[in-house]
């Protein structure tokens, strides 16, 4: 078990078809494992040959969306080869692939497909996020460090350069189903494979029987929380509670609340610890975990969030907070 460098965030990597290895990875994670993790496989031959070893099926729109986006940052969900990375799969019937760009990470996936005389071929790496089950996702190697310890090894390959962890579409359904959103948007989608892209709850309202979405990762109500209780406010609402405390909070003291929001906000009390978010989604997206990490090292009790705006560019920025906000 390593820890892996990817373009979205660092993973904590095993043998995805080795039952003990991947049994050590919900171990370190403290994650149940009946919830699946994500199989990262190598760009050789686009990922072809793997995808033949893990799954029975492809679906054509599922293979046109591996042309347009592998190797990045989009896993399938497609239906699983009986006795095959059975607890990487966390028993269902289907499992999740990813074929990542980070150089490091398809240095390794590579090696590991052409292993020396007398090693096994590793057709692909279990990979969730290397951190605490719900917690913080890492983006760089000290990051994976401080949450799992120092006698890991950490591939270093920087910060990571997305920053939020792939976008999923479940391809088990007869149609493409978004289970997770993130840096590859929906229109993406929808042009690469020429047809729409549904919703969970869409797909379940046309066709009620049967359709239940696989378990992924990511999906839960509450993931991605810093110790620190997470608020997401319009720019109003904030500027209004910053008026409030500038009247009533304690000149001396630690600050207790954090701010990370793109609006200009006047009169912010020094005890306040205040972070710019980037007018851009891919900016925000790029340091969103690393800035909550920095937010709650700072140890304050609340962080508060400006909303970001309700449109598809921000929609995965938008899910991962309102993922930490859950209670």
């Amino acid at each position: 078990m390593i820890g892996l460098p990817t373009e979205t965030v660092y993973g904590l990597a095993a043998d995805a078809s080795n039952d003990e290895a991947v049994a050590t990875i919900f171990a370190a994670k403290g994650r149940p494992a009946t919830h699946p993790l994500i199989v990262h496989i190598c760009a050789h031959d686009g990922g072809m040959s793997a995808v033949a070893h893990f799954c029975i099926k492809v679906p054509p729109f599922a293979q046109q969306l591996m042309t347009a986006f592998w190797p990045g940052p989009l896993t399938l969900i497609l239906p699983r080869r009986a006795g095959v990375a059975s607890a990487t799969a966390g028993g269902q019937e289907s499992i999740g692939l990813r074929c990542p760009s980070h150089p490091t990470a398809q240095a390794l996936l590579v090696a590991l497909r052409t292993p020396v005389e007398g090693e096994a071929e590793v057709w692909g790496l279990a990979a969730p996020s290397a951190n605490r089950f719900g917690r913080v996702s890492p983006t760089t190697a000290a990051h994976v460090q401080s949450e799992l310890g120092d006698t890991l090894l950490v591939l270093d390959g920087g910060p990571c350069g997305v920053g939020i962890e792939s976008t999923i579409i479940d391809c088990t359904r007869g149609q493409p189903v978004l289970l997770r959103p993130g840096a590859i948007t929906r229109l993406q989608v929808e042009q690469a494979c020429g047809r729409k892209l549904l919703s969970n709850q869409e797909l379940i309202a046309q066709v009620p029987q049967g359709l239940e979405a696989p378990r992924a990762s990511g999906t839960l109500e509450s993931h991605y929380a810093p110790n620190a209780r997470v608020r997401l406010m319009d720019a109003r609402a904030l500027q209004t509670a910053v008026d409030v405390l500038s009247e009533t909070i304690a000149p001396s003291g630690s600050p207790s609340i954090a701010i990370y929001a793109r609006t200009v906000l006047k009169k912010i009390p020094r005890q306040i610890v205040f972070r710019r978010m980037p007018d851009d989604a891919q900016a925000v997206a790029q340091q969103l975990f690393a800035v909550l990490r920095e937010l709650d090292a700072s140890a304050v009790k609340l962080i508060w969030v400006e909303t970001p705006p309700d449109t598809e560019a921000w929609e995965g920025v938008l899910d991962r907070l309102s993922r930490a906000a859950a209670d």
